[in-house]
């Protein structure tokens, strides 16, 4: 591809909210998106600011997991106080349809933020209060019953008898259904 090409392909996809820089940069906001392409000689860089790196601190080992298991060619990267998607593609190289995968899939890693992330931590953290009450021998029910007492004593957060606790009970239920079936404490004793 040539810089030619680049501003077709995002004049395309983008219309008026492609804007070029030449000789070497591309700049693409929207409502929805912002979007960087940048030309390093051989290199062209596209990036997407995911969030600043204070909100992502939490998960920061979880994103270069991501960088090793998930994100194929795609990269999390760190720069100027910010966690960006980024995919870098061998300029020369690259074709029209490689392109649109590598804006798709940074487009894809900037819209997700940090959810699959918080997910899977959550994920994790109910894991282990399943994993400690089945070693208590407790059942769900008795598990479900000691959440809404620490509800309803404060000690999980002062919502009193309120339609904000029949809700979080409520979701408590359902991701405890979801995994209880799935944790096996016999594999924690060994």
């Amino acid at each position: 591809m040539t810089p030619d090409d680049v501003t077709t392909a995002l004049t395309a996809k983008f219309g008026e909210a492609a804007q070029h820089s030449p000789p070497d940069a591309w700049q693409i906001e929207t409502d929805d998106n912002r979007l960087l392409v940048i030309s390093t000689g051989d290199w062209l860089r596209i990036m997407a600011p995911v969030m600043p790196i204070a909100e992502a601190q939490p998960f920061l080992a979880k994103m270069l997991e991501a960088n090793f298991d998930r994100t194929q060619e795609a990269r999390y990267a760190f720069y100027e106080d910010v966690v960006w998607a980024l995919v870098q593609c061998d300029f020369e190289h690259l074709t029209p349809p490689l392109f649109e995968q590598a804006i798709d899939t940074v487009l894809t890693l900037r819209s997700q933020g940090a959810d699959i992330f918080f997910s899977e931590i959550l994920e994790g953290q109910l894991t282990q209060i399943i994993t400690a009450a089945k070693l208590q021998g407790h059942s769900l029910e008795d598990t479900m019953k000691t959440l809404d007492r620490l509800y309803s004593e404060g000690v999980m957060g002062e919502m009193g008898e309120s339609e904000y606790q029949k809700n979080a009970m409520a979701s408590w239920r359902r991701q405890l259904e979801r995994l209880w079936p799935t944790v096996d404490v016999s594999q924690a004793n060994r």
